[in-house]
């Protein structure tokens, strides 16, 4: 009994998508990193510091919420690798991790037809 008239192309396909397929370890870290920046005051953080560097009270201002809620959150998101910081005299700085953390953000916006 013939399962599919494609068979052979649908099992070619298959292998491709095998042979394609991140390692495991990877899939789990990509994983971690969108769960890390699923949570609205996680994202609200991010979309902040798109426009540069921002000490904690700064970031507090632009999104709401309290001081500790907010540096509990940027560990966070310092721990998955999307945000950095850096001490300048008493104060901590905090911005994206790399470029791609600010592609990643823009194509979300894209996707869902937002404008920055």
């Amino acid at each position: 009994m013939k399962v599919c008239d494609h068979e052979a192309e649908h099992e070619l396909a298959t292998q491709k998508a095998k042979a394609n397929m991140p390692a495991d370890e990877d899939v789990a870290r990509v994983a971690a990193a969108f769960k890390s920046i699923s949570e609205p005051c996680r994202l609200k953080i991010l979309f902040a510091l798109r426009q540069g560097e921002l000490c904690v009270l700064h970031i507090v201002e632009a999104v709401g919420g309290t001081q500790s809620a907010v540096s509990h959150q940027l560990r966070l998101l310092k721990a998955n690798g999307i945000v950095k910081s850096r001490r300048e005299g008493q104060n901590i700085l905090y911005s994206l991790d790399d470029e791609h953390v600010l592609a990643v953000l823009e194509l979300a916006c894209a996707h869902l037809h937002c404008h920055f």
